[in-house]
């Protein structure tokens, strides 16, 4: 009979199996004559004109030897081969270093674009759940009989002192936290460190097939590197199911074992909790421990699903008021996309300014609140535009002193649709003053210095920044300005036209900014393309 590995073995074993396992990259052309065309491998790829590369690139913007794509530290990442054109993720420019991509990044080498995609092998681990597995326990108990549980274990006995604090403070997480993400994240580190797991993960039904999204992760101190969080196999039986499933012993299962995701992330133990209202399934609690620790057992399984059950329905809350609130982000998406189709400058201007804004807005440690009326209010701060006559708002040439005065009154016109939608009034200064000069000769109220309010003062700052950089029928240089004569531009104007701290803050953000303006300008050109 074979002698039982000791836990060190095992552990150099699961090393082994991690460094032979590299997953496959798939990388599929989304511009030009590469439309649709992939390339898939498990090692180096190497990107550029030579005909001895795995990616040949037949393009003029593409150099000899461009990139490479190289499976590093247990992560791909991408490396530019000091091409003349450079090496893009998401319209950001790389160098020499290696930088880590993600599934549906979009690389580019020179003007040709690549979308990431990670496939899944025939035989993938991670699949489909199957009859086979070793569970140890599990518990179908219903939502009134896990919060039933918070003060009392399953052998009917009170919970100790500090279990039951860290029950009553995640529930109290839901009434004190303002974004979804930021009551996951502190529900799940309560998770780990009450259960001393290696790792956390929230799993979110999402979408009408409601498959599994990872929502939340967070470790604890005997965290093991590696790329996979979570079993999705018992992550979805147990959501399929309905039931919490205790798995302590995954070493003694043929099937658990030899899954990426267990051998990946050294889980020995794990837990899946059903995260679960009256009403619905949410999702699932997922805890692991290494082979260095105590194996989780049933009364573990019964304190996570009762805390699952103490905080699902602040997760659900939270996950209606997302929703409403992304229906209310989409209608002013509309709304400002309602504008740009009738002024061709603005094509991008609004998502531009939005995002300069909401990077200055942080940079100037603005509240949770006041970022919020910043992504909602900049890009409606031009909706008044739908008032101006076609013949003004699209003239190919500078306007006239009175055409101009008709075209400031986008400000006040913006102001009085915005007037009559209660539940936007707290953009209204934005919409109104965006265009109010520090030394109090803007329009349309001359409002003078700190009589601005703070996020119109912040608005005009990036607005101004993007139309100099941008190129406008009705301005006496119609040609964009390249970034830096835009930056002094601001600073020159500091103290006249602009706040001198938003100024300050604006110019500090230099790097972002430009990042930011060049991932816009990638995406409008691949939309322009794919358009075509």
């Amino acid at each position: 009979m074979d002698q039982q590995l000791p836990h060190s073995s095992r552990a150099s074993d699961l090393l082994l199996r991690r460094a032979i396992a590299k997953p496959l990259i798939r990388l599929r052309g989304i511009s030009g004559d590469l439309k649709g065309k992939v390339w898939e491998a498990d090692g180096l790829l190497r990107a550029g004109r030579l005909s001895t590369l795995e990616i040949v690139l037949d393009d003029n913007s593409v150099s000899r030897k461009h990139a490479e794509i190289a499976f590093v530290a247990d992560t791909w990442c991408v490396r530019d081969l000091n091409s003349t054109n450079g090496t893009y993720i998401n319209g950001i420019r790389i160098g020499s270093e290696e930088r880590v991509v993600n599934a549906r990044d979009i690389v580019q080498f020179g003007k040709v674009a690549m979308m990431v995609e990670f496939p899944e092998p025939s035989n993938a681990p991670n699949g489909p759940s199957s009859d086979q597995i070793l569970v140890e326990a599990t518990t179908s108990s219903s939502w009134e009989d896990g919060l039933e549980r918070l003060a009392f274990d399953r052998n009917n006995c009170p919970r100790p002192n500090e279990l039951m604090l860290a029950l009553l403070r995640a529930g109290h997480h839901f009434v004190s936290l303002e974004s979804e993400d930021a009551l996951l994240h502190s529900i799940l580190n309560d998770a780990v460190s009450v259960l001393d797991a290696q790792r956390g993960a929230i799993v979110l039904a999402e979408g009408s097939d409601e498959n599994l999204q990872l929502r939340a992760l967070a470790t604890g101190r005997h965290e093991t590197v590696g790329r996979f969080h979570f079993s999705k196999k018992l992550a979805q039986r147990c959501f399929a199911r309905g039931e919490s499933i205790l798995c302590c012993s995954v070493e003694e299962d043929d099937e658990l074992k030899m899954a990426q995701s267990i051998a990946d992330g050294a889980m020995a133990s794990v837990l899946c909790v059903l995260i679960r209202t009256p009403r619905s399934r949410l999702g699932v609690l997922h805890l692991d421990r290494s082979y260095f620790q105590k194996p989780f057992t049933e009364d573990d399984l019964h304190l996570a699903d009762a805390l699952a059950a103490h905080v699902s329905a602040g997760i659900e809350c939270a996950q209606l008021l997302r929703k409403s609130r992304d229906l209310f982000i989409n209608t002013i998406t509309a709304l400002a996309q309602a504008v740009e189709m009738r002024d061709e400058y603005t094509g991008g201007h609004t998502a531009r300014v939005t995002n300069y804004a909401t990077l200055l807005g942080e940079q100037l440690q603005l509240s949770h609140r006041e970022l919020e009326l910043i992504r909602i209010g900049t890009p409606l701060h031009d909706i008044g535009k739908i008032g101006i006559d076609d013949a003004i708002l699209r003239k190919p040439a500078k306007l006239t002193d009175e055409e101009f005065a008709i075209m400031q009154t986008h400000t006040s016109k913006g102001a009085a649709i915005i007037q009559t939608i209660p539940d936007l009034h707290p953009i209204l200064p934005i919409v109104r003053s965006h265009h109010e000069w520090w030394n109090g000769t803007g329009y349309p109220d001359r409002l003078l210095g700190e009589g601005i309010p703070l996020l119109a003062r912040i608005v005009s700052v990036c607005d101004a920044f993007d139309a100099m950089t941008s190129n406008r029928p009705y301005h006496l240089d119609r040609k964009a300005r390249p970034p830096e004569v835009a930056f002094d531009e601001l600073q020159r104007m500091s103290g006249t036209q602009f706040d001198p701290r938003c100024v300050e803050a604006f110019l500090a953000i230099r790097g972002p900014v430009l990042e930011t303006m060049t991932a816009s300008r990638v995406t409008m050109s691949l939309k322009s393309a794919s358009a075509s």
